[in-house]
């Protein structure tokens, strides 16, 4: 009984200190350089490019108030948070909201209660997040086992950015092929052109948590620290049970935390290796893939260390359906139905990837299908 009141006090203490972290980012477009090499038209908030990460602790309320300076509608997605009760705030343009109109603003309110970890958010109406409307979420943990595992929290973000606006290379697509004739992007690490990465200072012992986001349209990122053991864990906001891998192959989207032990010595500096990389776009030296690293300072004039070159069939790459989830929680068997979706993006005559499920080509619907579920009755559940 004891024990029980202590949980309950525990619990309503931890609500106490909850807060409503209240972010507005008011969305315009800017003329920018952000790799240093071409100049165009994106599409940033408050004036800034990149926007910078929202950190909250579990259990806040965050209210993101999304203020539209475009000259067309407008969503947030929190991408990795459930939604638990509260699709209409997931930001899912014209499949659970209609967007927000030019000239018109709308705050989402995020409930943190019952999840932590890695996330971020992007526009969700058009291809607004490929022209710069994207930043990274952190859910700080309330868990003291789960901080007592690192030191420090180290945030990287991976992007890639066009040499045009998303609405021209969309265009340039319907009468080429993008794999074909493509305009190879360039890497930002933590908003800047990766060959200008600022370094990371690591000090001998310390344990660094290391969240890599990959804020990515279609590219994919490999990310290694040669000379440090890395134990996964954390993937796309679910905690594992800690997994060492050699490094991680993250696709779109994509989140993993990593804790790294820093070495003991000051002998050496060391690189953070970043390797962009497309299958579908044609391989091109120097282009595809392309080679970057994120300098690791232990000592400011020390050399950096050198390793042989590996194969990546050689590489522990971490596996996300190999994790064990850290709460243990088992499948849920036995499985009576199976339901196959097959989904596919065929390229039709005009090279564009239309995306299909089974036999038929998706089309926008002119009402948002959870404003139909909730308003048509039993007609919902018709299969006609």
């Amino acid at each position: 009984m004891l024990a029980y009141t202590l949980l309950i006090l525990l619990a309503g203490g931890l609500q106490a200190l909850a807060a409503h972290v209240k972010i507005t980012w008011d969305i315009g477009y800017l003329n920018i350089s952000r790799d240093g090499l071409s100049t165009w038209q994106a599409i940033g908030a408050n004036g800034q490019l990149p926007i910078p990460p929202i950190y909250v602790t579990q259990g806040d309320i965050l209210e993101l108030t999304a203020i539209n300076h475009l000259d067309k509608p407008v969503t947030l997605h929190t991408h990795g948070l459930f939604q638990r009760n509260s699709s209409y705030y997931d930001g899912a343009g014209m499949v659970t909201e209609c967007g927000i109109p030019p000239g018109s603003q709308f705050t989402y309110i995020i409930e943190t209660r019952n999840q932590s970890g890695t996330h971020w958010v992007h526009s969700h109406y058009g291809p607004e997040a490929i022209d710069g409307l994207r930043a990274a979420l952190v859910i700080r943990d309330l868990d003291p086992k789960l901080l007592d595992e690192y030191d420090e929290d180290v945030l990287l973000t991976l992007e890639d950015w066009g040499q045009e606006p998303s609405n021209a290379m969309l265009e340039r697509m319907k009468t080429t092929s993008l794999g074909r004739h493509p305009n190879y992007p360039t890497v930002l690490i933590n908003g800047i052109n990766a060959n200008l990465s600022q370094p990371i200072r690591f000090l001998p012992g310390r344990r660094y948590r290391l969240r890599v986001v990959s804020m990515s349209f279609t590219y994919w990122f490999k990310v290694r620290l040669p000379g440090h053991a890395m134990q996964v864990i954390e993937a796309d906001g679910i905690y594992s049970q800690p997994s060492a891998v050699d490094g991680l192959d993250m696709c779109p989207g994509q989140r993993y935390s990593v804790i790294i032990t820093a070495r003991e010595s000051l002998e050496f500096n060391y690189a953070l290796n970043v390797t962009f990389h497309s299958n579908f776009l044609a391989r091109k030296p120097g282009l595809n893939p392309r080679y970057h690293h994120v300098p690791i300072v232990y000592r400011k004039d020390a050399p950096v260390k050198t390793f042989p070159l590996i194969e990546d069939h050689e590489v522990k790459w971490a596996d996300e359906y190999a994790m064990e989830p850290q709460d243990k929680q088992m499948l849920l068997e036995p499985v009576d139905q199976h339901i196959v979706l097959n989904v596919k993006a065929p390229n039709r005559n005009t090279s564009i990837s239309a995306h299909a499920y089974g036999d038929y080509a998706y089309a926008p619907v002119p009402v948002p299908p959870l404003y139909t579920a909730l308003t048509t009755g039993d007609m919902a559940l018709s299969p006609s």
